[in-house]
């Protein structure tokens, strides 16, 4: 892809995204993701309906007339984006690969942080972490994250979920708000994530295609994994291999759930033929 084209495709995803994010979820994102706490803000005249506790007394004494400590929250938080860019992101049956949904969906998460001015930071990741952009703030920085999405070539096409949230842990000390964006054909995660959940604000958001979900009838077919590029042929008419297919696909799945559930995280799946829109919603609503 040349710089015409990808200027071209980030401007396509900005306007999508930011038009998402100005009028639908910067109000819902400010609301479901809670400051660092309460810092003081002024001193004002004691009203009726006032919170006693919040008085005070030092002005109270010397202006002979009841004042109270006003507080807010204390809004400014760190994004951080933890994008899966293995092999087998690269599928797709319907309108579009996993990875384009991935990316704009990332795109309107940046974006709504970014109206509520807090900080965003990228990881890119396979079996090893590909790429690491730390937080910051404002739209140049956000475009950097949607061009490093759209045209970065990763070094492995495997996955290592546990690894990159072993190096989350290491870059940021601080409490974040974490999006790890994946199709989560992992395991041996759960525990690294329990730690790592006690920390920050976790949401894994399960990015899938349909034809995932069951393998279709053709016949004698050679089936290649994305990730090791391994080959074979399989019986796609065989029963016990479609229900092992589907046994095997369905393990995974409840491991990402119950993995993220137990270690007080959210979920969101999004089947790349729907609307990311109303799962995000519904997902923010569902915080608040």
């Amino acid at each position: 892809m040349n710089t015409k084209e990808l200027l071209k495709k980030v401007r396509k995803i900005e306007i999508k995204t930011r038009r998402l994010s100005d009028h639908i979820f910067s109000g819902e994102y400010h609301s479901s993701f809670k400051g660092r706490g309460m810092t003081f803000s002024e001193v004002r005249k004691y009203q009726f309906g006032d919170d006693i506790r919040n008085i005070d007394w030092n002005v109270t004494a010397k202006l002979n007339e009841p004042h109270v400590k006003v507080f807010e929250e204390e809004r400014e938080l760190t994004m951080m984006l933890m994008v899966d860019v293995s092999g087998s992101g690269l599928f797709g049956t319907v309108s579009q690969f996993k990875k384009d949904t991935i990316t704009e969906i990332s795109a309107t998460l940046a974006f709504s942080a970014t109206q509520n001015n807090d900080k965003i930071g990228l990881i890119l990741f396979s079996d090893q972490i590909e790429l690491f952009i730390p937080p910051n703030k404002g739209r140049s920085h956000v475009l950097r994250i949607i061009r490093e999405l759209i045209e970065y070539k990763p070094k492995s096409k495997k996955t290592n979920i546990s690894e990159a949230l072993k190096y989350l842990s290491n870059v940021q000390k601080k409490k974040a708000i974490v999006f790890m964006l994946s199709d989560f054909m992992d395991s041996n995660y759960q525990q690294t994530l329990k730690i790592a959940g006690r920390k920050h604000d976790f949401t894994g958001i399960r990015v899938y295609d349909k034809a995932e979900e069951s393998i279709v009838n053709m016949g004698m077919v050679r089936i290649k994994d994305p990730e090791t590029e391994e080959s074979m042929y399989v019986n796609t008419s065989s029963k016990s291999v479609q229900l092992n297919f589907k046994k095997h696909y369905l393990q995974r799945v409840d491991y990402f759930k119950q993995s993220f559930l137990r270690s007080g995280s959210g979920v969101i799946e999004n089947r790349v033929d729907q609307s990311y829109v109303k799962q995000l919603l519904g997902y923010f609503k569902q915080r608040i």
